[in-house]
């Protein structure tokens, strides 16, 4: 039986966002203690704070303070906490109605197990010890035993919204750890990749070669097991000339990337083209791999010096 192949593979990059007077609001009052919401034009009071209203669409910026003590409307149980959540103990994941709001509020609660929690019970917010204006000054909710009241029975007051150096943008991690099967189908692909060869799978109903491929058409809906050896060589159906350049990739922009439709498959590849100005990259254009010593795909597609390809020959690949 060959063997089953399996990687660990991370996804994981910044996310930049501008903040918008509602959004800066919000964050800016967490670093400073404050709980904001929106008022909408039915009178609810959102927390979080959005910037359109969902009901009529209509742009809101009425302000409200709401209380730091609220009630758990519902409620999941974490018990194997993962890197980067707000606690490193089994703990509940809680949506909290603050006093004064008219929604809840996705968090966690520091319990001690599962029998601790129910829906209905009142909490109030423990404060991170260094704040910065994100969601994780509050460090999670934590039970809280007295019944509403001032300051947290009081109706939700209006806010300005103004703070000294307010928020003007955040730069949020996103992260995604995870184990990647190829299965059957792309792992003979990966196999015959390490003896620079590229491998597809027909279709028995319609023919197309699928390269990667699937072990199944997603046009006809059956099982493939034909293995087709494609190109090496292809030509560029459609390509794009990347301008920005990625964090930790050793490429000077600009550089293109296209799709390449190799010689024999049914569907184009996305690959670096290089060799060539970027400026002169075509439609058309036909490429070969190269590759590097060790490596187990190519590093990048240049030309071949043939002529382009005629547009018919690949239409039905774009």
């Amino acid at each position: 039986m060959p063997e089953v192949l399996q990687a660990p593979l991370v996804v994981e990059f910044p996310f930049t966002r501008s903040l918008g007077p509602v959004q800066s609001a919000f964050l800016t009052g967490l670093r400073e203690g404050v709980v904001l919401g929106v008022r909408t034009g039915d009178g609810r009071t959102l927390v979080p704070p959005v910037e359109y209203d969902p009901v009529t669409a209509e742009e809101i910026s009425d302000l409200v303070e709401v209380a730091h003590t609220g009630t758990v409307t519902t409620w999941a149980w974490n018990h194997e906490p993962r890197r980067g959540q707000p606690l490193d103990t089994p703990f509940a994941w809680v949506l909290v109605r603050l006093d004064g709001a008219d929604t809840a509020l996705l968090h966690a609660l520091d319990a001690p197990g599962p029998d601790a929690v129910r829906t209905g019970m009142r909490v109030r917010i423990r404060w991170a010890v260094e704040r910065t204006g994100a969601i994780t000054d509050i460090a999670c909710f934590e039970p809280y035993d007295a019944e509403p009241g001032p300051p947290a029975g009081r109706q939700p007051g209006r806010h300005t919204g103004e703070f000294q150096n307010p928020l003007t943008g955040i730069v949020a991690p996103a992260r995604l750890d995870y184990t990647y099967s190829p299965g059957r189908a792309q792992s003979a692909y990966i196999d015959a990749l390490a003896t620079q060869r590229t491998v597809g799978e027909r279709c028995p109903s319609c023919r197309k070669v699928y390269v990667p491929p699937r072990g199944a058409c997603p046009t006809c809906g059956v099982a493939t097991s034909e293995q087709v050896e494609v190109g090496p060589r292809g030509t560029v159906t459609t390509f794009c000339i990347v301008n920005i350049k990625a964090k930790n990739l050793d490429i000077e922009v600009p550089y293109v990337y296209a799709h390449i439709a190799l010689d024999g498959a049914g569907l184009a590849l996305h690959a670096r083209i290089g060799g060539i100005p970027y400026e002169e990259v075509r439609m058309g254009l036909r490429v070969e791999p190269v590759w590097t010593q060790g490596a187990r795909y190519p590093d990048h597609y240049r030309p071949t010096g043939e002529p382009d390809a005629d547009y018919d020959a690949y239409k039905e690949l774009l």
